[in-house]
């Protein structure tokens, strides 16, 4: 088939979902063309049966505010959908994406029955979707959606709750790992301290609903009992803040800040836990990559995060402000290296569940199912 795939190429996980699921239907022989503003971070150099297409962002509009970016991205799919002779439009977040594909696919009419599919992956439904200048055109596309996918059973039954949703039937199909390349080492490298010293990680956009300050107070409860060194992978708006705090506390020696990385796995590899203290996750891709890494995972018991891990087994829940839970749930693992172990074997294989080999032929299937009709 003839794919177009549109995301935010931006770090965060709609947008590696989004990648991941085009190089890996291009392996399958499939052909893929993304459409955004920008390469995904998650997208190489080059790919094989992958090609990208940026949407125009030079225009000046005098009597605007604001670029109008949905209009350019429409245009930009309309033209790509005629040109490639595309058989689907997948695009991943409600908003803009799926108003603009529904624009782009009554611009081509019925001469090319391009068919829509609409991914929702978390904050475009709980925060964006919901705000009353969104919410009309939010519902109107995703019922307008040839078929629409929620990443979890959670975000399945919020999109149902927060918009009725009556003309659409929610799939649900869940994010999905690499287990060629998240994987466990049999002998873990020791990158970040002396032997001994615990790797605590966080990876994630740095948005206010991740919490980064709570990481490092749980982190500075935690080394009150267990010599650690804390690793924050990522940026956004509340690094100054976490920053700020690692100062405060004093603890500025056992902290590493390292930026956006295109690549985690090395430094997962090289970790004994994953702390996500979270509001609100519809899925939870980076606990996902940590346990397919065989890192246990203590967050909160938010959203979707049930579905990925498994409280007392691959890791530890909390609700979101005990952090002192969080904490103790942390000492107790990483004090106890067969409880570890034990937590490490059940980490692996719970992600091995939510492997590529048995996700990706579920979006094969739909594809197959839209365009058949």
């Amino acid at each position: 088939m003839r794919i177009g795939i549109t995301c935010y190429p931006t770090y965060g996980g709609s947008g590696a979902v989004a990648t991941e699921l085009g190089l890996e239907l291009a392996k399958r022989g499939h052909e893929i063309h993304v459409i955004s503003y920008a390469s995904p971070f998650r997208l190489p150099g080059f790919a094989e049966n992958v090609y990208f297409h940026g949407v125009d962002l030079s225009g000046t509009y005098p009597l605007l505010e604001y670029f109008p970016y949905s209009l350019a991205l429409a245009v930009k799919q309309h033209e790509v959908a005629l040109r490639e002779k595309l058989d689907v439009l997948h695009v991943h977040y409600a908003v803009p994406h799926a108003t603009a594909a529904f624009l782009a696919r009554e611009m081509i009419g019925p001469d090319h029955p391009l068919k829509l599919i609409t991914t929702l992956h978390g904050t475009d439904i709980t925060l964006v979707g919901k705000e009353k200048s969104f919410f009309t055109v939010t519902k109107f596309a995703i019922e307008r959606s040839d078929a629409v996918t929620a990443v979890s059973e959670y975000l399945r039954h919020e999109t149902y709750k927060a918009f009725g949703c009556d003309k659409c039937g929610i799939k649900m199909i869940p994010n999905f790992i690499d287990l060629a390349t998240y994987r466990p080492l049999e002998e873990r490298p020791h990158a970040f301290g002396p032997p001994g010293t615990k790797v605590i990680v966080h990876t994630s956009n740095f948005r206010p609903l991740k919490r980064v300050p709570d990481v490092v107070r749980i982190f500075h409860r935690i080394r009150k009992t267990v010599p650690a060194v804390l690793v924050l992978v990522g940026d956004g708006p509340d690094r100054p803040e976490a920053e700020a705090l690692v100062e405060q506390l004093g603890i500025q020696e056992h902290v590493r800040f390292l930026g956006k990385l295109n690549v985690v796995v090395d430094i997962l590899q090289a970790s004994d836990l994953f702390l996500l203290p979270s509001t609100s996750e519809s899925f939870g891709l980076g606990a996902l990559e940590a346990m397919a890494c065989g890192i246990p995972v203590v967050a909160s018991n938010v959203g979707g995060l049930p579905e990925v891990v498994i409280h007392g087994e691959s890791g530890a829940l909390h609700d979101p402000d005990d952090l002192d839970g969080m904490a103790d749930s942390a000492v107790a693992l990483l004090s106890d290296h067969q409880r570890w172990c034990a937590a490490r074997e059940a980490a692996v294989t719970r992600a091995a569940v939510f492997s590529t080999d048995r996700i990706v032929p579920q979006y094969e299937a739909l594809y197959r199912e839209v365009v058949e009709g």
